[in-house]
């Protein structure tokens, strides 16, 4: 893959060099995922995708900046039908084409990977929403229902926080070190769990795949440029929308999602009480994302 940090290590890593007696104390690596599969869009970028559930309606998923399908699927566990998720371009094994890149190619990757799966109905996650927004004002009868959860602006102005965040990534995945990425990815996990057997699982697996398959610099190059310049195409959109946000985010402030559901005709809008939602109130939000979507 051209331009991605962080090769295979040698030996599989990673190996965390802590004085914590609660942390992994070997290098043996976690245990393998489902299987996925590399599809060709019309586009010819190549994608990975993973497939599971059966029948109809179809869901597809698509995940935030630095994210992977492992993220998005606790969001699709209560959902009916078959769940498609998917990495967009520079993540996990799918393609790195040249940059620099916008919310229109997320935008038609995303369309693409709907169309080759029949979905009607979409979650996006962050950057995945913004994505999903952005194809929405372009085509706004293509989904029956969509959720945008922490979405991220369309503006393409965010926060020193995020932007901060996400350059530290790519230097740690860039080092090869598991060390340094582990330093990097721990914000995202709440202080509370970063000791338990949940938090620790969570760490090894970020991190082993971040070292696996590295995290394209081209991603950098998305908000030069807003993922919608008219937010007020939004209001085309037929179909029902769920937008989540959440209070105390420096990197997905509560505004946005508010603003954002005043963009969409009719929308629901959820805010949760704390950040870190996944982990603080992950089946309450299961049960959110999927009651509106079965509905």
């Amino acid at each position: 893959m051209r331009g991605r940090f962080g090769p295979p290590p040698p030996d599989g890593g990673p190996r965390l060099q802590r004085m914590d007696r609660t942390g992994p104390r070997t290098g043996r690596p976690t245990l393998p995922g489902p299987a996925t599969e590399l599809i060709t869009l019309p586009s010819g970028v190549r994608v990975e995708q993973l497939t599971t559930g059966t029948g109809t309606p179809v869901t597809v998923f698509a995940h935030g900046l630095a994210g992977d399908i492992s993220g998005t699927r606790p969001l699709g566990s209560g959902v009916t039908g078959r769940r498609v998720f998917f990495h967009f371009r520079g993540h996990g094994r799918s393609d790195t084409p040249p940059g620099p890149w916008s919310f229109a190619d997320l935008a038609a990757d995303l369309s693409a990977v709907a169309d080759q799966s029949g979905a009607t109905r979409a979650v996006g996650v962050s950057m995945g929403a913004a994505a999903l927004c952005r194809l929405i004002a372009t085509a706004p009868a293509r989904f029956d229902r969509v959720v945008l959860y922490l979405p991220a602006p369309l503006d393409g102005h965010r926060p020193a926080a995020a932007t901060d965040r996400f350059s530290r990534l790519l230097a740690a995945v860039e080092s090869r070190e598991a060390a340094v990425i582990a330093e990097a990815v721990e914000p995202e996990i709440p202080t509370a769990v970063r000791n338990t057997p949940a938090g620790w699982s969570h760490l090894r697996q970020r991190v082993e795949q971040l070292q696996r398959d590295g995290l394209a610099p081209e991603l950098e190059s998305l908000w030069t440029r807003p993922a919608l310049a008219d937010e007020a195409l939004l209001r085309e959109f037929p179909g029902k929308a769920l937008v989540i946000g959440c209070l105390g985010d420096d990197v997905h402030p509560a505004s946005w999602a508010e603003r954002l559901a005043g963009l969409l005709p009719g929308a629901e809008l959820q805010i949760f009480d704390r950040p870190a939602v996944l982990w603080n109130n992950r089946r309450e939000l299961r049960d959110r994302i999927s009651t509106f979507l079965n509905t």
